[in-house]
């Protein structure tokens, strides 16, 4: 059960939504969770419902997604900025993060950046340092999405309702499930429906594709003594072997494959993903 629900204000005043489980102020180091886009919203709440047995949890919306404020600016340092308001009001000196996906890049990044404010960091289907993946992913996700292709193609290419939005990503997200729950967890994540802010998307993006290069960050990734987690699953639409540069240049680092797993693996493997984040967080009872 949530704590409190909450809104933060960024230092330059922006309000970013959050949501605590677990006693968070005052308790050691709560475990921040970083969700994916750019442009989309936390989803992590089952996941945070049975984490906060263990550890103080904290959930939050990005700046202009979900609950949060819909407001630039969009960059990397911004999204730096407004994960340290969240660290702040916790009150903690240091604190564990949890990233998926982009947020695992955002949690990488802070982490670079704030070395001393990170206790641990669990980097979970994440996309490494460099663009090499993004080619071999489009086109498995092209492969998987072919029964849906032509629903998808006549709704790209007209203007949408919001209902129309929530079916184009609700579509695009099963691909990220293989099975007959595919698109009954698509739904899930779609539920409940904020709508994707696609300028904070394309403004990220254009930035990390311009400056997250695997030459200049191998060499960050070599100094950071941080533990991290790396969580992946075999069957991502996004290659594992992107990843497999960044698990080598990290010093202190313990990584993990689930077989059966794939961009979300604590849907896909939920005792297993539990189990190993806990061991891994030493929170497990």
């Amino acid at each position: 059960m949530a704590l409190a629900d909450r809104f933060i204000a960024a230092d330059d005043g922006c309000e970013l939504w959050a949501s605590f489980l677990g006693d968070v102020r005052g308790t050691g180091e709560p475990l921040i969770l970083c969700h994916g886009g750019p442009g989309l919203w936390d989803m992590f709440g089952p996941l945070a419902d049975e984490l906060a047995a263990h550890v103080p949890v904290i959930r939050w919306d990005q700046r202009g997604c979900g609950r949060s404020a819909r407001r630039g600016p969009y960059s990397m340092a911004r999204s730096v900025a407004d994960l340290d308001a969240v660290r702040r009001w916790t009150g903690a000196d240091r604190v564990a993060l949890l990233g998926h996906s982009f947020g695992a890049t955002l949690a990488l990044r802070y982490a670079l950046d704030h070395p001393e404010r990170v206790s641990a960091l669990a980097y979970v289907s994440g996309t490494g340092l460099g663009w090499a993946w993004h080619e071999e992913f489009q086109q498995r996700a092209a492969d998987r999405l072919g029964p849906v292709a032509p629903r998808m193609a006549e709704l790209g290419s007209r203007d949408r309702d919001a209902a129309e939005d929530r079916e184009l990503a609700i579509l695009s997200w099963s691909a990220e499930f293989t099975g007959g729950d595919a698109m009954r967890n698509a739904e899930a994540m779609a539920t409940p429906w904020f709508g994707i802010n696609h300028d904070c998307h394309d403004a990220i993006w254009t930035e990390l594709k311009q400056s997250w290069s695997e030459p200049a960050l191998v060499p960050r990734c070599k100094e950071l003594e941080v533990p991290v987690l790396i969580i992946d699953g075999a069957t991502d639409l996004r290659p594992r072997w992107a990843v497999d540069s960044l698990a080598q240049a990290l010093p202190v680092v313990t990584r993990v494959i689930f077989p059966a797993a794939g961009h979300l693996p604590w849907v896909d493997a939920p005792a297993e993903f539990r189990d190993t984040l806990l061991g891994f967080l030493g929170a497990r009872d």
